[in-house]
């Protein structure tokens, strides 16, 4: 039975567009001014993992006030300026509960997740109903080091303890659905900093509860949308955070469950990123067949969501299932499809998960096919330029396109150079931690045995070798 507490419906008033933010972003794609944002809360010391689809929230009206790191970094970007002046609601007219009445207008305060009045048939209110809601936006919120990131990793909604089945169902709204979103920006972004082997045990439960929202339904059909969406882009990150610490059979379970539910709610974006990562797995396990086969699957798929960026990059997964295959000339053509495509530049359609996707990415995936063919003179050239034009925001990669060109350079009989490149890698592993690295390294360290006398190998396999390991 329905509280008697629970007002009326509200009447329906979509958000206002936040038009002075738009004057602001200028000729700038969403992609591009996302960017910006996240260079200033660098210069500041901030850490937010702003995308094109948050500046898009920002632009439609969806938050009405930013929280106080992004608002720190947007009067940083715009000295002189108030939150009024770039558009947004005043703090004291959205925050807290207390302050709202049942005519107040329906507003979204990004420090406390969304309120979703419009519809009057979504009987989950969570103005009122906040036991569930809370949890969920407590998820993800700490940062720190690579141990306070894994520790940061709660459940994130839905009780699963034992009393959970005493508990009455509740439909859940928007603000379980932006947690879950949340959430899954939250791993990526501590997954960029400090490598998979901290976070992957961590991320259980979250998934497990995320999953839990889906049974629990809900009466709009935007909303379900918005939970399969995030429920399998949530599946495909633990998947990744399983692959990058070398369990390989668990992540393939994960992937395959996120591509069950692209399929399921018909949510091709999904699938396509399934499929990419499927096929980046297939790769490093081993199966290079499967990974072409995957990567063209997810090129079917993507083709009508207009990115050309999300077509590089499954292009670069295609070349390197045929570089797996020793096959040069496929893999050549793949490259060449790669480049052409990310030559067109971003777009508003390209997904939110490929913030990471820029050129050092392109260079390091190229470097890693021409590795797998045994070309290491051009692959060193390839990683070394990945290295150097990574944003430092993405620690993880610096210390991975390291790594590669330490190998590289390795094999290709550079010991020296080598030794270097895996001194810097070694220094990144205070802030990463990933089992990848630290096999490629193992790696490097046996090549480069034979050479003990050369300049800096001795050292560097001294200390290597008293590295501490990941459990």
């Amino acid at each position: 039975m329905a509280s008697s507490t629970v007002p009326p419906p509200r009447p329906n008033r979509p958000p206002r567009p936040n038009l002075a933010f738009r004057h602001l972003r200028g000729q700038r794609s969403p992609a591009e001014f996302a960017a910006l944002v996240r260079r200033a809360a660098r210069e500041i010391g901030e850490g937010v993992s702003c995308d094109a689809r948050y500046i898009g929230r920002v632009e439609a009206g969806e938050i009405r006030c930013p929280n106080y790191a992004y608002e720190r970094v947007f009067l940083h970007m715009f000295p002189g300026r108030t939150l009024t002046d770039l558009g947004f609601a005043p703090r004291s007219s959205v925050r807290g509960r207390g302050a709202r009445t049942t005519e107040d207008a329906p507003c979204v305060d990004e420090t406390h997740g969304v309120s979703e009045p419009y519809d009057p048939q979504d009987t989950y209110d969570t103005h009122h109903n906040h036991e569930e809601s809370d949890v969920l936006r407590r998820a993800f919120m700490t940062g720190g080091g690579a141990t306070v990131a894994a520790a940061s990793l709660g459940p994130l909604g839905l009780a699963l303890d034992a009393s959970a089945a005493e508990r009455p169902v509740r439909r859940v709204g928007a603000g379980e659905a932006s947690a879950l979103e949340e959430a899954v920006r939250k791993i990526r972004l501590l997954d960029d900093r400090h490598g998979a082997d901290g976070l992957y045990r961590r991320a259980a439960a979250p998934l497990r509860a995320a999953y839990a929202l889906l049974d629990a339904g809900t009466t709009r059909q935007a909303t379900a949308d918005r939970l399969h969406s995030g429920a399998g882009e949530l599946a495909i990150s633990v998947g990744w955070l399983a692959h990058d610490s070398g369990r390989f059979d668990d992540a393939r379970s994960h992937y395959a469950e996120a591509l069950a539910t692209a399929r399921t709610a018909g949510d091709e974006a999904l699938e396509a990123h399934a499929f990419c990562n499927t096929a980046f797995l297939a790769r490093d396990a081993g199966r290079p067949r499967e990974a072409v086969r995957a990567a063209q699957a997810a090129q079917r798929v993507a083709r009508p969501l207009g990115s050309a960026r999300l077509m590089s990059l499954l292009a670069l997964r295609e070349a390197g299932g045929w570089a797996g295959l020793a096959d040069r000339t496929g893999c050549e053509q793949a490259l060449a499809r790669a480049q052409a495509l990310y030559g067109r530049g971003s777009s508003d359609a390209d997904p939110e998960w490929m913030s990471f996707y820029g050129e050092a990415e392109l260079e390091g995936l190229e470097a890693q096919c021409w590795s797998t063919l045994g070309d290491w003179p051009r692959a060193a050239r390839h990683a070394r330029r990945a290295a150097q034009l990574q944003d430092p925001h993405f620690t993880r990669n610096i210390a991975l396109y390291t790594a590669e060109l330490a190998d590289d350079l390795a094999r290709g009989g550079r010991p020296d150079e080598a030794a270097a490149a895996g001194m810097r890698v070694l220094d990144l592993l205070g802030q990463v931690q990933s089992s990848r690295i630290q096999t490629m390294l193992a790696g490097t360290a046996r090549v480069l045995l034979p050479h003990r006398r050369a300049t800096g190998v001795s050292d560097f396999l001294e200390r290597h070798a008293s590295a501490p390991r990941t459990v």
